[in-house]
């Protein structure tokens, strides 16, 4: 690597390749040609691919996300902040579908289908299987019908298991826990069936199936499937949680969606935005805990390593011995936190370091209600000012954020305000807000 150590304007001249000792754009001691200059033909290279792939994500939104998704398959961080730009261009991923989906990404009535080779446990000879068997027969109508026409030995139990958490089964049954149930006795069923064809013994309904009375028993077999007993469907947040181990991802839903508009006013940052962040500013967050590691320090202080996702992307963050003491018990997989600490560029990587944390299931905040009038003049907001600061007291245990809803007409407003503004009792805030006239209540963040 060389530094460029001086440089200087001298006028219009031809630019060339790299590597030209002279007329170039830049000089560096000893006659040398500074390694980070690029011609005007890398510059017009790059325009040009810039407008073609502006082109094709104005003009063709669903093939062009669909592609990118594809191309950046392996890559998770990446696939998460595409899979984000999706849902701010009001594109719907949606899980792997047996039925429609392909080997990729594939664009599918204003969404995009997951493809079966993004699914964990899904090798290429049981894709390839499965698409034949969809090709040559027409969509699959149950899990019976499903077993009964593909191949067993490319298809086996654990790939019909992962795909059937993923969500692959959904439009068929909708219940994930009946179809797990029910695998145990189909699979058998439908391998019994497989070996009975092998052996050119088959059952009786597909001896007699050429006869036109029996051709429609004969093609709708797979309803003498065996189910197992009726139960109950996963919970929601397991279902989730196998649905990302296979995916990668959270693709049906997201544990964090539904606080989505609560947390976009609580949170000053998004975890895709920590790389924009001031070195000293204190930031804040609602995130997810992906996987939370223990670690001890020289000295033998424990302290903790936390894996941390919101609706954006993925990223690292750490907590120190003197907070690890304070918030461990927080800390736990697949926990929803706001978090407060400052970001730490080391080694080239943007960290989060905490200095606080709280479960976003107990964070409450305040909501101030405001007209147009109150909220321009000087005066009133002095007044609202003046009280909340009396309600802040020790910035430190200030946790509970302050909105402002300005309403006019039927247009409602949500104003946050700044971290010196928080307090640190809700109800007591309240209170002290009521009796100055402006309207105010407690809102969960959750909206339980």
């Amino acid at each position: 690597m060389v530094k460029i150590i001086s440089r200087k304007y001298i006028g219009q001249e031809n630019v060339y390749d790299i590597g030209v000792e002279r007329d170039h754009n830049f000089a560096i001691k000893n006659g040398l040609v500074a390694a980070n200059c690029f011609n005007k033909s890398h510059s017009t290279a790059y325009a040009y691919v810039t407008y073609q792939t502006a082109y094709l994500k104005a003009n063709y939104p669903l093939e062009y996300m669909a592609a990118l998704l594809t191309a950046n398959s392996g890559d998770t961080d990446k696939v998460q902040r595409y899979i984000s730009t999706c849902m701010n261009m009001n594109i719907q991923i949606e899980a792997p579908d047996i039925n429609r989906s392909g080997v990729d990404f594939t664009p599918a009535a204003d969404k995009i289908l997951f493809g079966f080779s993004a699914v964990r446990n899904v090798g290429q000879n049981a894709i390839a299987c499965i698409l034949e068997a969809r090709e040559e027969g027409g969509e699959f109508k149950s899990l019976g019908n499903f077993c009964d026409r593909v191949d067993l030995r490319a298809v086996n139990r654990r790939t019909l298991e992962s795909l059937i958490h993923c969500g692959a089964f959904d439009k068929i049954e909708s219940n994930r826990q009946q179809l797990i149930q029910d695998l145990e006795l189909v699979y058998d069923w439908a391998q019994s069936r497989a070996k009975d064809r092998a052996s050119g013994q088959g059952n009786l309904f597909d001896l007699i199936g050429g006869f036109a009375a029996n051709s429609q028993k004969s093609n709708n077999a797979f309803e003498d499937a065996p189910k197992a007993k009726p139960v109950s469907d996963f919970p929601p947040q397991e279902k989730l949680r196998l649905e990302k181990e296979l995916l990668g991802f959270y693709v049906s839903d997201h544990p964090l969606k539904s606080i989505k508009q609560s947390s976009s006013v609580l949170a000053p940052i998004n975890l895709s935005q920590l790389g924009e962040q001031k070195d000293d500013a204190m930031l804040c967050a609602v995130v997810m805990l992906n996987n939370v590691k223990k670690v001890v320090t020289k000295k033998g202080d424990p302290m903790a390593i936390l894996q941390i996702e919101d609706l954006t992307t993925q990223s690292e963050a750490v907590v120190f011995p003197k907070t690890y003491e304070r918030i461990s018990s927080l800390l736990e997989v697949d926990a929803r936190l706001i978090i407060w600490g400052k970001v730490d560029r080391r080694d080239d990587q943007n960290q989060f370091i905490v200095e606080d944390a709280e479960p976003v299931e107990t964070v409450r905040m305040v909501m101030v209600e405001l007209n147009p009038q109150q909220a321009a003049t000087i005066e009133e907001q002095h007044r609202l000012r003046t009280i909340l600061q009396e309600q802040s007291g020790d910035k430190e245990k200030a946790k509970v954020p302050v909105i402002g809803i300005v309403q006019a007409g039927n247009t409602r407003h949500l104003v946050r305000f700044g971290r010196q503004f928080w307090v640190q009792d809700s109800r007591t805030a309240v209170q002290a807000l009521q009796n100055a006239s402006f309207p105010a209540h407690v809102k969960p963040l959750t909206g339980s």
